[in-house]
């Protein structure tokens, strides 16, 4: 092995000689400090690659077979299957070592970035505390301009959320629209909240509901009792057919409502459903729990999101913490916002989307004491675990 030393005065600039000289993909293999500096030793991907395929192809000795008395040239003996285990052990340790030396060097990147410019880095500590993936804030701050504030994160996000205006509100357009999402995020509720809307606005024989749970007990008749709230006629559909026929004698409705099955978004029926509401051209409105974490809210909508949907619904504005989480996956999803529900009193719980009551409750300053607010110590360790993953499709923000 040619294993290479480089010293430096912070281990960023370190870093930076390495990759330089042996690529981007090179195996750290040690690192200390020094009085003047750090010391990195480093050696290139193409030889600790090397190394580990001589370990994978050493044969293991066998019994050769009976031949016949040829002169041969000495053959050194093969390494026994001992021999090979221990090399085996010597790669994996190695492996194991430059996963932990990358990450020790990463995290002394990390505390020479808050010693060198400790606005940003608060800046960006407060965007994950607040729930915004660590993906998208890095974006964020590497757009900052230099001497910015958290006015400009604010604006910033303002200029990357979509607000459905007039022209695109499903109320004043009217069409045809199914409500999905899992399990328990408010759909009934919220279409009849939307109906409620439809109906002041253009009178009850212009608005009717559609349901296709007929696998929930009572679901029907909740949507039921709404439609008789209201004064508008409530239909069950069981198939594509059965939807098909009952949407052709609703032509002359200026809203009709679809309220569907709540499903887990692992769900293999969620992929049929899609498949009848593109079949008989149905426009879907996607809700989201404000209450869930980013993970499940970014599964949920790689799950559900299609051509078919048109934009989305947050809901449950009055039980989330914070609305990061939230926020993140629209910006990354570049979903369209229409209304968000805050209760289940209907129709007054449903609401028109204000961003700056929205970016205000996402930087709500949590409890200093709350147990998932990250502290300043904790921060490198946590970004240096992280590395430079990103998970999911990058988003190109609008600066």
């Amino acid at each position: 092995m040619s294993m290479k030393k480089f010293v430096a005065k912070t281990s960023r600039e370190a870093l930076q000689r390495v990759r330089a000289e042996l690529g981007p993909d090179a195996v750290i293999l040690a690192n200390r400090k020094l009085d003047d500096g750090v010391e990195i030793t480093a050696l290139s991907n193409d030889e600790f690659a090397g190394l580990a395929q001589e370990c994978k192809t050493v044969p293991v000795g066998r019994a050769p077979a009976e031949q016949p008395a040829v002169a041969q040239k000495p053959v050194p003996p093969a390494p026994t299957p001992t021999v090979v285990l221990e090399q085996q052990g010597i790669l994996s340790e190695i492996k194991s070592m430059r996963d932990m030396m990358q990450e020790q060097v990463a995290c002394l990147s990390w505390s020479d970035m808050q010693q060198r410019d400790p606005q940003r880095t608060r800046m960006l500590r407060g965007l994950i505390n607040a729930g915004f993936s660590p993906a998208l804030s890095r974006q964020l701050i590497d757009n900052m301009p230099a001497n910015a504030d958290f006015s400009w994160v604010r604006k910033a996000l303002g200029r990357n959320l979509h607000v459905a205006g007039q022209e695109e509100d499903i109320v004043t357009r009217g069409g045809i629209y199914a409500l999905i999402g899992p399990t328990g995020v408010g759909k009934t509720t919220t279409t009849a909240k939307l109906a409620a809307r439809a109906v002041v606005r253009y009178g009850a024989d212009k608005v009717a509901l559609v349901t296709t749970d007929s696998y929930r007990i009572g679901a029907h008749e909740q949507l039921r009792i709404y439609g008789k709230i209201l004064g508008v006629a409530v239909h069950a559909v069981r198939d594509t057919d059965d939807l098909r026929l009952t949407l052709s004698g609703l032509k002359h409705k200026h809203l009709v409502l679809i309220d569907t099955m709540g499903m887990g978004q692992r769900d293999k029926r969620v992929a049929a459903q899609t498949e009848m509401f593109n079949a008989t051209g149905v426009q879907r409105l996607l809700l989201l729990n404000a209450t869930s974490g980013g993970d499940t809210l970014d599964d949920v909508v790689r799950m559900y999101h299609g051509a078919g949907v048109v934009g989305c619904i947050p809901t449950k504005l009055d039980e989330a913490a914070t609305l990061g989480a939230l926020l993140d996956v629209v910006v990354r999803h570049k979903l369209v916002l229409h209304y968000v529900t805050n209760g289940q009193r209907v129709p007054e719980d449903l609401q028109e989307v204000n961003m700056e009551y929205l970016l205000h409750r996402a930087f709500k300053a949590a409890a200093k004491t709350a147990p998932f607010v990250l502290k300043e110590t904790e921060f490198p360790v946590l970004m240096a675990g992280l590395g430079t993953v990103v998970r999911g499709e990058p988003c190109r923000l609008n600066a």
